[in-house]
């Protein structure tokens, strides 16, 4: 009787991430519920069957990358301690929390049921998409209908969160011989993003398809040095991005990508990066991008460069890391990375290239669009990564038939 319900609930789990794209398309805030509801079924049936908790969800954070992430949380809440908005941190860091304690318990239960609702999660995502594209070429009317706000860029949170749902849930699909539907599902989606406003929608499904091409025929070192290079490249020269796209982007760039704001973007990273600069070591403390022209660093800047301290956050994750939690918050977010890409050398090609892919797409959204501890992108990726794992056990399973 206990396994029968203890199936029901994993089943339930499933079924609940596998709704993530209708959810999200529906009410763009959805995530961090849909993803700790489907976190708390996905344990209580684990609890129910009597599987190893310990072994699942405490062994994985005494590893070298469990503790490295651990080391990084303990210093966004060290930094509590210094933030001169400390209301402000506290609200952002009771936000990020359940985000992250949802996405993982997703990420760490979720994978071995996910291949029975892998079919319907594609059509769900299908249909989503159909929804996004009908409801823009209607000019919103069924938004407008169902009493929401009324405005095309509603749909960028959905779009951004299928967009990473797409390749891994794809890719699980072409390795079960479902290639048709997997191939509909990621044109839909391109689809919907060429037709929405959400220009980081394309940018991201762009990265991946192309990352996925270059590391599908590389080495695993080398594809993995790839990626990485790239990303710890962004981390790395976040402080200066906005210096060197001031002295290298070219006028006519900016008026023909008037529509992105370019020239906002770029004012708004020379002028965190300043923020950096002034305050290298320990950064303003967690959660402060909100208001950040509030800061004691951000006196210590010139005063044309404090203005776009009020834009809520630097568009770039990678940046807002340094700002708020300086050179050892980055060292460390660094150590992450690197623990993280090192793993993915033991996976077979196809759950690797899957996995780097993710990695460009979630990366370079982070480079240009929301901050860094948005609940809604927090439960996406812990939903992406489930997908994920998901797609590693089975490529070992087929490994292994073989």
């Amino acid at each position: 009787m206990a396994g029968e319900r203890a199936e029901t609930l994993d089943r339930l789990g499933a079924i609940v991430i596998a709704a993530l794209p209708a959810c999200m398309a529906l009410a763009n805030r959805s995530s961090p519920v849909v993803v700790g509801f489907a976190g708390l079924l996905l344990l209580a049936g684990a609890a129910m069957a009597g599987r190893p908790l310990r072994a699942l969800l405490v062994a994985p954070l005494a590893t070298p990358l469990g503790l490295a992430a651990l080391a990084f949380l303990a210093w966004c809440g060290l930094s509590l301690a210094w933030s001169p908005l400390p209301v402000l941190s506290l609200r952002t860091f009771s936000e990020f929390l359940p985000a992250l304690a949802g996405a993982y318990l997703v990420a760490r239960l979720a994978p071995p049921h996910l291949g029975a609702v892998a079919g319907p999660a594609a059509w769900i995502l299908i249909a989503a998409c159909g929804y996004v594209v009908a409801d823009l070429a209607s000019g919103l009317m069924i938004r407008e209908a169902l009493g929401q706000r009324v405005a095309a860029f509603a749909f960028n949170r959905p779009l951004l969160v299928m967009m990473l749902l797409v390749f891994p849930l794809t890719a699980f699909l072409a390795a079960s011989g479902r290639r048709r539907l997997a191939a509909l599902a990621g044109l839909c989606l391109a689809v919907a993003a060429w037709r929405s406003v959400s220009g980081a929608t394309v940018l991201g499904l762009a990265a991946g398809a192309v990352t996925f091409g270059l590391v599908r025929g590389l080495p695993a070192r080398a594809g993995i040095g790839l990626v990485g290079a790239a990303l710890l490249g962004a981390l790395v020269l976040a402080p200066v991005e906005g210096d060197l796209l001031a002295r290298t982007m070219p006028e006519s760039l900016h008026q023909r990508l008037a529509g992105s704001s370019t020239r906002a973007r770029v004012a708004i990273a020379r002028s965190f990066g300043a923020a950096v600069a002034a305050d290298p070591w320990r950064g303003a403390g967690y959660g402060t991008s909100g208001r950040f022209q509030e800061t004691p660093v951000a006196e210590r800047i010139e005063p044309e460069m404090r203005f776009m301290l009020a834009v809520g956050h630097p568009h770039n994750s990678f940046l807002q890391v340094w700002a708020e939690l300086g050179l050892a918050g980055a060292t460390l977010a660094s150590l992450v990375l690197v623990l993280t890409l090192r793993g993915l050398s033991a996976w077979t090609a196809a759950a690797r290239s899957t996995a780097l892919a993710l990695l460009a797409t979630a990366g370079i959204v982070a480079f240009v669009e929301h901050g860094a501890w948005q609940a809604w992108w927090t439960a996406g990726l812990g939903a992406a990564i489930a997908w994920l794992r998901a797609l590693h056990y089975q490529s070992d399973d087929l490994t292994d038939e073989r």
